[in-house]
């Protein structure tokens, strides 16, 4: 194992300056705000812009295949801005669907498609719920009889806009990924009222549903699992862009109100609590960077790295979003004020993708501690 690099490099960073400045001029929090309040909560004209114009979902893609061949340390970039903003994209469906169907690249149909992802004009999702543990086994849910498939899955991220769904079902053969139109007779889709308003979720219900099998037995299960991991790792990288932000804002506020005659962030306590969560924000930055670095190398402890980012940083971005709240006193309290769209986002992401127990579980598994 080589020793890690946690540093930006320059291209990274002009990746960042590039990201950054496109959502701050489309997606302020006032917009993310009044679009919550609308029957169109995804802003999928910005999504084709990051992902067409930016060529951002391409970047886990290889230049074989007609990506950018990047890896997973430009994508965490791009990750902690879609997480500094709470863009309402459907950017944690895209990273899923493209780590698997990218892993089922041999097969002709998931080539034809896969540009069309790219692009952007095409948007996928796989069928496990968002709570899903990565090191979880199999799903079960999902059964099939030769290409139909009949059951159903809950908390499905970014059902709503997906045109095509990757669906891990249990056939003839056992373990299989199978591709399915979400237009096709016997899908049905149901939303389910969310924590968070700028990520959504529903159920899928398949009756006899028509679909394409794309991957079968060890292969369907070692894909499924290293997507979930490589979304996992990817999403602490969003969870610190999110807790930086809240950080960022909460300081600015406390160097501009005034309590007693005196700025609120002269006081002790106050100070504090910031400084606090600076350290803890630092930390999350580290293991979120250590995670997307093991994740481009290919390393044998990726697991590892993905566990110990998401035990820290999913319980740290919602200690940053309730500080960020809690410091704004009663403003911070209103629907007005941005601070409930990130705790909600924050909250929503502390339980994606298995909660902190069970990363640290799995780190206890990986280093052969001792079970309590």
């Amino acid at each position: 194992m080589s020793a890690p690099d946690l540093l930006y490099s320059e291209v990274e960073e002009d990746l960042r300056a590039n990201v950054r400045r496109l959502l701050r001029d489309r997606c302020d929090w006032t917009a993310v705000l009044a679009r919550c309040e609308t029957d169109e909560p995804y802003d999928l004209a910005l999504w084709r812009t990051l992902a067409g114009e930016l060529g951002l979902a391409s970047l886990l893609v290889s230049e074989e295949l007609g990506g950018a061949g990047a890896s997973t340390r430009e994508l965490s970039v791009v990750a902690e801005e879609i997480g500094r903003s709470v863009a309402p994209v459907p950017f944690l469906s895209n990273l899923l669907t493209t780590a698997t169907l990218v892993a089922c690249a041999d097969e002709p149909r998931v080539r034809e498609l896969l540009p069309q992802f790219i692009d952007g004009s095409r948007l996928g999702t796989v069928a496990v719920g968002l709570t899903t543990v990565p090191y979880s086994a199999f799903p079960q849910s999902v059964k099939a009889e030769g290409t139909a498939l009949s059951g159903s899955v809950s908390a499905v991220v970014d059902l709503e806009v997906a045109d095509y769904v990757v669906v891990p079902a249990v056939d003839a053969d056992g373990a299989a990924l199978y591709l399915v139109d979400a237009s096709v007779s016997g899908v049905s889709r149901s939303a389910t009222t969310p924590l968070d308003l700028t990520r959504r979720f529903g159920t899928i219900t398949l009756d006899r549903a028509v679909g394409e099998r794309i991957a079968s037995g060890a292969d369907a299960e070692r894909i499924l699992r290293q997507a979930l991991v490589t979304t996992a790792g990817l999403l602490a990288a969003e969870q610190v862009g999110l807790a930086q932000k809240c950080l960022d804002v909460t300081v600015e506020y406390a160097k501009t109100r005034y309590q007693f005659g005196r700025q609120i962030g002269s006081f002790q306590a106050i100070k504090h609590r910031l400084a606090d969560l600076w350290a803890g924000v630092s930390s999350a930055r580290a293991v979120a960077r250590n995670a997307a670095d093991t994740l481009a190398r290919g390393d044998d402890e990726t697991e590892l790295a993905v566990a110990i980012a998401q035990a820290y940083c999913s319980d740290l971005v919602v200690l940053a979003a309730e500080e960020h709240l809690q410091l704004h006193g009663g403003i911070g309290m209103t629907w007005e004020h941005p601070a409930h769209l990130y705790l909600g986002r924050a909250k929503s992401s502390q339980l994606a993708f298995g909660i902190a127990d069970h990363h640290r579980q799995r780190i206890g598994e990986l280093a052969d501690l001792p079970m309590p």
